[in-house]
């Protein structure tokens, strides 16, 4: 589109709203507001359409159409741009992209909102706005939960509330508190997401802003109807309705009466249901939002089928499901499917029923998937981290129990060796009798310590990582904890040492990772299930994960896989693999150095080669590195931590996959870990 037509279109556009638009509530006097100013201002000497005031005034009118005009949020947003650029205005360009993002994302194109949204984000970060900033955190965050990525959605929200908090910004510590309450709802965590939404009341509160209050009400009502608490949800979502009606919320007056449906529909009362959600039906015809009419529409659908009318069911099912395709909304074509099924069950039309059946269990398998990959991201485990901490305690003083008890053996034994050499002195028949025995006893001792010596390995290596990499961050986080329960450090203080903890945590976790696959691997407990794996895409998801720690670096990170890198292996095991030896790489890479990860096929197998240009190895220390008894263990170029486990559990892994792994290493001139794995032969494709 050129930009006379664009012009021609928004001017079009303008004088629609402004002469044709009724005036039905507050939002629309908001609208007729803005489109008064623009029009005034359009009329004053030496107008310009690249004036900040104009430019503005697009932009927030662009904002309250997004539920009522999609096409004029697009056509505003675009123009806003246009003029911003034209007079470096970065401001305006800035809100100009995130209503570009708005539009994309309710029109269910992700790739192009995230995009819109990250400019957003870089942009606001420059010029230093600290409210666009939030918002297009805010926006971002629920982006990626639309796709299911719900770990870098948290990290968002969570970074989002660390920047309203450190400024004070009550409306978006309600708002960014409140997504993330929804976050855990989504998964079903009502618990946490209560928890959540507790903090929110309270913020809430202290804005002192009702609508604010009453929209964290609705989203409480609709948490404890799928709860089946329906008091409670009717009681939320009748206050919450008392307040949009007053302040004519049309958008969330819709979606309370939803839920007001919502909470009729789960105590079986269709005809109730049916009533509220026809009252939202009714003001969706006023309003534009997709996401929130497929869940309306899926409920009509679920009150018809109760009432045992099932074209009127399958009609809405129908409508609702063409929506979540339309927009790629996951959870609503899963739960569109499920309702589906069951129509098409009861009209015993078993085809259909098949194929919808088949579409859900699909999408459940996704969606559970992708939440059981992000779930240590969520901070679901806080309660579960607090026990496996305490089990941790008490299994060290076990151990050390055991240790002491060796020891006072070993005393034990050297009492008597230096009785018995007191007694040697005595004379020298029996000196030479006790000599004979010594000597027996010592054969026997010293054979009684290689054994034992062997037992102990494992567990003398285990605690002494515990002891060095795991109990001192430990102990710190929870004398930091101690600190800020007691109020003798303040919220900022302590925000401020989320980076180190974060850290730290990243590190425990890493190495308990390979503490307790190597311990059960020194145990026999490890089980090899080959299957067919990606090497690529396990190479891709490593390299996501370590990420962050070779941006801290300024060292590339570079894939050289293809795809369909197949190999028959354990993917758990090579996961392993390859995050030990990108970690280790980066460890000892530099700053702005190189990492590459390349793969040579051969006859019948697979050589991954991961090479750095990191301080590289002697002689002497290649010889070391995969050694099972080797305890060798240095810090990194940044003084990285280390275990010492992971080269010999690398080694381990590749042996149980029938394959091999070496290194060839210079000293200044950077290391090249090999390793090979079979390939996956067209067999073991069929079989996976």
């Amino acid at each position: 589109m050129t930009s006379n037509l664009l012009s021609k279109l928004c001017t079009l556009l303008f004088g629609i709203l402004i002469f044709c638009t009724p005036k039905v509530n507050a939002q629309q006097e908001a609208k007729d507001s803005l489109q008064t100013l623009i029009k005034e201002l359009r009329s004053t000497p030496n107008f310009s359409v690249q004036d900040s005031t104009h430019i503005d005034l697009l932009n927030d009118l662009a904002y309250e159409l997004r539920f009522y005009n999609t096409d004029s949020l697009l056509l505003l947003s675009q123009l806003a741009l246009k003029h911003s650029k034209s007079s470096h205005y970065k401001k305006g360009e800035s809100y100009a992209l995130l209503g570009l993002g708005n539009y994309y994302s309710d029109k269910g194109d992700h790739s192009k909102s995230i995009l819109y949204f990250r400019n957003a984000l870089s942009m606001s970060k420059t010029i230093g706005d600290i409210e666009l900033t939030l918002r297009t955190q805010n926006n971002l965050a629920t982006q990626f939960s639309y796709i299911g990525d719900y770990a870098k959605s948290l990290i968002y929200y969570l970074k989002g509330i660390d920047i309203a908090n450190t400024n004070e910004n009550k409306f978006m510590q309600s708002v960014l508190n409140e997504n993330v309450a929804n976050l855990y709802a989504s998964q079903k965590d009502y618990t946490q997401a209560l928890e959540f939404y507790k903090k929110v009341k309270k913020i809430n509160e202290e804005i002192g802003n009702e609508i604010y209050s009453a929209e964290t009400m609705s989203n409480i009502a609709s948490i404890y109807a799928d709860m089946g608490e329906l008091e409670y949800a009717m009681f939320n979502a009748n206050a919450s309705i008392a307040v949009f009606e007053k302040n004519k919320k049309m958008e969330w007056l819709a979606y309370a009466y939803a839920i007001k449906g919502k909470t009729y529909l789960k105590g079986n009362k269709y005809e109730w249901a049916l009533y509220w959600y026809r009252q939202s039906e009714m003001l969706h015809e006023k309003i534009q939002d997709d996401r929130g009419k497929i869940e309306l529409l899926n409920g009509m659908s679920k009150a018809y089928l109760g009432m045992s009318n099932d074209d009127m069911s399958e009609k809405y099912a129908l409508d609702a499901y063409a929506i979540s395709n339309e927009i790629k909304d996951m959870e609503g074509s899963q739960q569109c499917a499920k309702t589906l099924y069951k129509i098409n069950k009861n009209k015993e039309n078993y085809p259909e029923a098949l194929k919808y059946h088949e579409i859900y269990q699909s999408l459940s398998d996704t969606l559970s998937r992708n939440e059981n990959k992000k779930s240590l991201t969520m901070l679901k485990t806080k309660m579960e981290h607090e026990k496996q901490k305490a089990d941790l305690i008490e299994e060290n003083n076990k151990q050390l129990d055991m240790q002491r008890a060796y020891v006072n053996v070993a005393l034990g034994i050297l009492l008597i060796f230096i009785v018995v050499t007191l007694l040697v002195g005595r004379s020298e028949k029996i000196q030479k009798n006790l000599n004979l025995e010594l000597h027996k006893k010592t054969n026997d001792l010293e054979q009684n310590e290689i054994e034992l010596h062997e037992i102990n390995r494992t567990k003398d290596k285990l605690f002494s990582i515990i002891g060095h990499d795991l109990r001192g961050p430990i102990a710190a986080f929870q004398g930091l904890l101690k600190l800020f329960k007691a109020g003798e450090i303040e919220q900022n203080e302590f925000m401020g040492f989320m980076p180190k903890l974060s850290h730290d945590i990243d590190h425990i976790s890493f190495t308990l990772n390979n503490l307790l696959t190597w311990g059960q691997t020194q145990m026999n407990g490890a089980v090899t299930r080959p299957e067919v794996v990606a090497l690529e895409s396990v190479v891709r998801d490593n390299i996501d994960l370590l990420s962050e720690i070779a941006k801290n670096k300024s060292i590339r990170l570079v894939n050289h896989l293809e795809v369909k890198t197949l190999t028959w292996s354990d993917s758990n095991q090579i996961d392993i693999v390859i995050r030990n030896l990108i970690s280790n790489a980066l460890k000892f890479t530099p700053e702005n150095g190189m990492v590459t990860i390349t793969a040579i096929e051969k006859k019948q197998e697979w050589q991954v080669s991961i090479r750095d240009t990191g301080v590289g190895m002697d002689k002497n220390t290649v010889e070391k590195v995969f050694s099972n008894n080797s305890t060798l263990t240095t810090y990194g170029t940044n003084n990285e931590k280390g275990t010492g486990l992971g080269l010999s559990l690398c080694k381990e892994m590749i042996e149980k996959n029938n394959g091999k792994i070496w290194v060839e290493s210079s000293l200044r001139k950077g290391s090249t870990f090999h390793f090979t794995l079979p390939k996956a032969k067209s067999k073991y494709q069929r079989t996976a």
